[in-house]
């Protein structure tokens, strides 16, 4: 149950991260939140930054293995990554909507696949 609920933190987490990080590119758009100076858009990327942290600790705390979870420091990492890649790509082509996925983008997650082979191959 552990690594279910450690992957599940971890996409919500990174939401959060993609709209902080990105988000305020294309909420420009939106009357309000395009008066905001850089300042204000920063304190708006840091609210949506917290709650990214809110479910990315407990996301690690539960998954580590020297915790009780399946996944070590590595394992931890390279999900995060993946994850972030799965969930930036999914903003990007469908809620964003400002480029599309195309042949290369493919092949470097399918390298990514590769490392996540390799990092959790047991040599």
């Amino acid at each position: 149950m552990k690594g279910p609920l450690t992957l599940l933190l971890l996409t919500v987490s990174n939401l959060f991260m993609t709209f902080a990080w990105y988000g305020h590119l294309q909420f420009k758009k939106l009357a309000w939140f395009s008066k905001l100076g850089l300042v204000g858009i920063i304190l708006v990327s840091w609210g949506l930054a917290f709650f990214e942290y809110v479910f990315q600790v407990p996301a690690n705390r539960i998954g580590f293995e020297e915790n009780g979870g399946p996944f070590s420091l590595f394992q931890l990492k390279v999900i995060q990554e993946v994850i972030t890649l799965v969930v930036f790509t999914l903003c990007t082509v469908f809620v964003f909507k400002t480029d599309q996925l195309k042949w290369n983008h493919l092949a470097g997650f399918g390298l990514l696949v590769a490392a996540v082979f390799v990092i959790f191959k047991k040599w």
